[in-house]
């Protein structure tokens, strides 16, 4: 029978076992669903399965489609509450090692040599074994010590099957569930495809290491380990060894004598500059990525799942951030609607109504007096109920800040991330009203203004286009339309100017509001700059009206 045909059978019998047949119900598979339904293929307890353990169950019986599916859904904190995000962390992704014999073909054919001429050592034993890769001790001749991770044979024609499945079945449930419109199910099931296919793809995982190398460069805290390039292939990857503590290994460390208080603050170091300087952080660091090597140093691997954190979602976070300390629940509401990428009808009253009584549980509060992770977990919930949902770099933020708070309290019972990114978040608030990023804003507003000049003729054609093929008829001579363009340019040219001038107001009103003490520092040369800049714009307008009525005359 059709390998496509029993897959899909394969899915829904799985879903329905593990009592998640309403899924495979809207999903289109209910046909696939055997009448008799076997016991589940798993040891039975005293208590019941609950529903998020079924469901991190049939994703491991699924295979490595779904378990990396389940995986990347455990970062969807927007998406699913705490207790499903708290079992899908606990999906082992293990499976049998590859025999000897088949790794040491696959290098063969992709390095164009057995590993015994490759490397020194070769351990045929592997380190870890999943249901993608397998990794390898190696040597290389020089001496050093690396980890060969070598792809499962025949793994991407299961998983692009598995992914266009995913695709047909997200499809038929956007038709067949109402509530499907709230979460954008193609477009999670195409970001997914593309996050996988990037996370299989060895090359990649290889750039991403030598980024963050390059990005931590001149930091001695953090070791990232090199990439072998001529052992390496799309395959094949070929990483420098780190050996050092688990970072969740407490006594471990305590009998290394390293000082847990200073190593959870290098970790919020980390992963501070990650965010706010590279706005590129690892999307994974959990205990088993980070190990402590001697004297302190955080050594940091496997960079198949990244987050990237451009200027513009810079400038948004940022928005939110001013909101919540300005303690305005409407301004809160603009700004999680626009980081939305579910643009939908909104009750924004009940969203008001809800951020001002979540807003009440912190004000009064500084940062560094709030323990961060309740703060995003509430949050997030207020989303969930809201269905905004957000880029897929905010809730992997949002996960990789709880894992370092988590952590760091590991280390250090005291340690609170809201204290030590106190100064950061004044930091990031104040850089928005730098010189340059005002003249950054003011140079994207004037390239949309040109944009819309451009823009502006074809839109009139469709207008007049309209206007032709419903019969009406305008009759325009040019002379009478110049009054009308004097007028447009004149409203043009102030509205311009009041934007800017309101903007400016504005941002000074942000700033005084948002931190006292920072006020204080640049409280005379800020009102020096606006009184001046309110005099020119004063001065222009009333010399364009003067010129104006003068030319009426």
């Amino acid at each position: 029978m059709n390998n496509r045909v029993e897959r899909y059978k394969q899915i829904g019998d799985v879903l329905s076992r593990h009592g998640l047949g309403f899924f495979a119900s809207v999903a289109g598979l209910g046909r696939w669903i055997p009448f008799h339904h076997g016991v589940l293929g798993h040891e039975r307890r005293s208590e019941p399965y609950t529903t998020p353990e079924h469901l991190r169950l049939a994703l491991e019986e699924l295979g490595p489609t779904f378990i990396k599916l389940g995986q990347i859904l455990s970062t969807r904190s927007d998406l699913l509450p705490p207790d499903f995000l708290s079992e899908l962390t606990k999906l082992q992704d293990a499976a049998p090692p590859v025999a000897a014999s088949t790794i040491r073909t696959l290098i063969d054919q992709e390095l164009g040599a057995a590993p015994e001429e490759l490397f020194t050592e070769f351990d045929a034993e592997p380190l870890a074994s999943a249901s993608i890769g397998q990794a390898h001790a190696a040597t290389l001749h020089d001496g050093t010590a690396v980890v060969v991770k070598v792809r499962r044979p025949d793994v991407i024609p299961t998983i692009e099957q598995d992914l266009e499945i995913l695709q047909n079945l997200a499809m038929e449930a956007s038709r067949r569930w109402e509530a499907a419109a709230d979460y954008n199910l193609t477009g999670l099931a195409s970001e997914f495809a593309r996050t996988l296919r990037s996370e299989l793809d060895y090359l990649q995982e290889g750039r991403n290491a030598e980024r963050f190398a390059l990005n931590f460069a001149s930091n001695p805290n953090v070791h990232i380990p090199e990439v072998f390039w001529p052992v390496t292939t799309s395959r094949v990857l070929t990483l420098e060894r780190i050996i050092g503590i688990k970072v969740d290994d407490v006594a471990a460390l305590d009998s290394a004598g390293i000082n847990r208080e200073e190593l959870a603050s290098r970790a919020a170091e980390l992963a501070y500059a990650m965010i706010f300087e590279d706005g590129f952080f690892h999307a994974d660091p959990h205990p088993g990525n980070l190990f402590i090597e001697a004297g302190g140093r955080i050594g940091l691997i496997d960079f198949g799942m990244v987050g990237e954190v451009d200027e513009r979602l810079r400038e948004q976070l940022g928005a939110l951030l001013r909101a919540l300390t300005g303690d305005d629940a409407s301004r809160v509401a603009e700004a999680l609607l626009e980081l939305s990428v579910m643009k939908r009808s909104v009750d924004r009253s009940r969203l008001n109504a809800d951020l001002t009584e979540f807003m009440s549980l912190y004000r009064g509060r500084r940062i560094g007096e709030i323990n961060i992770g309740p703060l995003v977990s509430r949050m997030l919930a207020l989303l969930r109920a809201h269905h905004l949902q957000l880029p897929r770099e905010v809730p992997m933020l949002s996960k990789f800040i709880l894992m370092v708070e988590g952590i760091g309290v590991q280390l250090d019972p005291d340690f609170n991330l809201g204290e030590f990114l106190q100064p950061y978040a004044q930091q990031l608030t104040l850089s928005y009203f730098s010189p340059e990023a005002l003249a950054k804003r003011l140079a994207r507003s004037g390239l949309d203004a040109a944009q819309l000049a451009l823009d502006l003729p074809e839109r009139l054609r469709r207008l007049l286009d309209l206007v032709d093929s419903s019969g009406v008829e305008v009759h325009l001579r040019a002379d009478e339309l110049d009054p009308f363009m004097e007028r447009v340019e004149r409203v043009g040219n102030r509205l311009v100017a009041g934007i800017i001038a309101a903007a400016f107001i504005k941002g000074i009103g942000e700033l005084a509001s948002s931190d006292k003490n920072l006020w204080g520092r640049w409280e005379r040369p800020l009102m020096g700059i606006g009184l001046g800049a309110a005099s020119a714009l004063g001065t222009y307008l009333a010399w364009t009206a003067r010129r104006n009525k003068r030319s009426r005359r």
